[in-house]
């Protein structure tokens, strides 16, 4: 089993941390539900009625 030779000092494991931190996701409003909904996502109830009302092509964001 490998065991570490040394002590890790709280620098090196700090420097080790600095890259874990994590992100909250960008929410943006749906203009067709006015939901919040993550950036480049469609729901698929949204997309649905778009198509269901004949309109092909880009979605009205």
């Amino acid at each position: 089993m490998a065991v570490p030779k040394r002590r890790k000092s709280k620098s090196a494991k700090g420097h080790r941390r600095s890259h874990d931190a994590l992100t909250p996701i960008n929410l943006t409003i749906c203009p067709m539900c006015k939901l919040s909904v993550p950036t480049h996502k469609v729901h698929e109830e949204c997309l649905a009625e778009h198509f269901k009302n004949g309109a092909p092509g880009r979605m009205p964001f």
